[in-house]
């Protein structure tokens, strides 16, 4: 189960995410071009969780070499579990929205 602190830190990157597309607004607008596309947003984001990969494994390394602390090893696996998850949640409305797109009648 994920602590607050990793509950709040997904929702600040989400934040940081959503300033740098521009707001949740912006990215309604037809037309706007001043914004990053999504698949520069996209990109943010696929970086963002593997980046919390890459500090996850970092923290398991460390500790089996006794160079970390366990709690912050569980911190950065639920961080990592969390961007993992949110990631799999958005993909699978995408999808969801496509195929809603797919099926209907022209």
């Amino acid at each position: 189960m994920a602590s607050p602190s990793v509950a709040a830190n997904a929702y600040a990157s989400l934040a940081k995410i959503m300033d740098s597309a521009g707001g949740a607004g912006a990215l309604g607008k037809i037309g706007d071009t001043n914004g990053p596309s999504f698949g520069a947003v996209l990109k943010e984001t696929m970086n963002s969780v593997m980046d919390a990969g890459r500090k996850s494994d970092a923290q398991t390394i460390a500790m089996a070499q006794g160079k970390a602390n366990v709690m912050d090893v569980v911190t950065a696996v639920a961080e990592t579990d969390v961007a993992v998850s949110t990631l799999v949640s958005v993909r699978d409305k995408v999808i969801q929205a496509y195929e809603d797109i797919m099926r209907m009648p022209i």
